[in-house]
């Protein structure tokens, strides 16, 4: 029962990540915000004469006039003002081929950067509407183009939200190398910047599909991760997860391991 209530939470954690992507990426842009054209929009780069100071992230139009001495003219971030350059949020080309609004292509890392970047405007920025293009029709209806990188971004979110909990589980070992002394590794309540009530014992953690192995403090005592009110389990924590590996030569409930070089 307590398995089905830790997957239903895990389920119902990533369903609640996706609705907040959903939610942040829709807010401030209800279906009759003011609709710009591109040429439109090159007019509020903020020069002397100009109507005003705007920038697109994602179609999305925000008045940066707040910000001036970052966007307008002479700002580091000026070649923001007036387009959308949603590539660069995440690329940080700031040349002329690096500001567009194309996004393919980019990692999930990238696509989390401009989640978080939209989440800043949205929360410091007045939106003014929406730009037509690539990201919104001559209605101001999403295109397909922008359903995909939502739909990327979700899922971005939901790949964080999993690397998170594995850190939880297996936080990193602390680790040094010196010539004469080989490697350490070793654990503590701190190590991979994981507060915790154990300090776990360093293990080698495969993880799969990728190359190599990394070093994580395992908790040796108690439940497997996931199964707190588990009566039944052979109170070794995490040390039989079959990811894991024990260092040669090293105590198998050591804290720390020395492998010579």
């Amino acid at each position: 029962a307590a398995r089905c209530r830790g997957a239903m939470w895990r389920g119902a954690a990533a369903a609640l990540l996706g609705l907040a992507a959903a939610c942040l990426l829709r807010r401030g842009f209800e279906p009759r915000a003011r609709l710009l054209s591109a040429a439109e929009l090159r007019r509020y780069r903020g020069a002397p004469g100009e109507p005003g100071l705007y920038l697109a992230l994602l179609g999305r139009v925000f008045d940066v006039e707040r910000g001036r001495k970052h966007y307008g003219p002479g700002g580091a971030y000026s070649g923001f003002a007036g387009r959308d350059a949603t590539r660069a949020f995440a690329s940080g080309d700031f040349t002329p081929a690096g500001l567009v609004d194309t996004v393919s292509g980019l990692s999930p890392a990238e696509l989390l950067s401009i989640h978080s970047w939209l989440s800043f405007y949205s929360d410091n920025y007045e939106p003014v509407g929406k730009l037509v293009g690539r990201f919104y029709d001559e209605n101001g209806a999403p295109t397909e183009a922008l359903r995909e990188v939502e739909a990327a971004i979700e899922e971005a979110l939901k790949l964080q939200a999993q690397s998170d909990q594995k850190k939880q589980q297996f936080p990193p070992c602390n680790s040094e190398w010196s010539s004469a002394k080989g490697t350490r590794f070793w654990c503590s309540r701190q190590s991979g910047g994981v507060q915790r009530a154990w300090a776990g014992v360093p293990r080698k953690l495969h993880r799969p599909g990728s190359q190599g192995t990394q070093c994580v403090c395992v908790r040796s005592s108690g439940p497997p991760w996931g199964q707190p009110g588990s009566s039944q389990h052979s109170d070794r924590g995490d040390l039989d997860h079959p990811q894991l590996q024990q260092y040669e030569g090293c105590h198998p409930l050591a804290e720390q391991c020395v492998l010579l070089t």
